[in-house]
């Protein structure tokens, strides 16, 4: 019985360690999106990988879909443009 709480107590102990990790990960994103040299490129996020809010939703991680046209992420300057679908949000 005892080997099973040593297990119980890690796996506790891991899943807590990743849920920072996880939380610090979103902190970095959203600091990067505040950088100068960055642009909303829209029409190529993955679903749930958007940096923030549309008309249809209030923040990041909501899209439902690939490849709305509404959706957006921060790229560098420049990167958008060269990327076929996409479009610079804002212009």
């Amino acid at each position: 019985m005892k080997n099973i709480n040593k297990k119980l107590a890690l796996a506790t102990a891991m899943t807590g360690v990743l849920a920072v990790g996880i939380a610090t990960l979103g902190s970095n994103q959203e600091a990067l999106a505040g950088k100068e040299g960055m642009e909303k490129c829209a029409g190529i996020v993955k679903a749930g990988m958007n940096d923030c809010g549309t008309p249809e939703h209030d923040c990041a991680g909501k899209a439902t879909v690939d490849s709305d046209k509404e959706e957006w992420i921060y790229v560098p300057i420049g990167t958008c443009e060269k990327i076929v679908g996409a479009t610079i949000k804002g212009q």
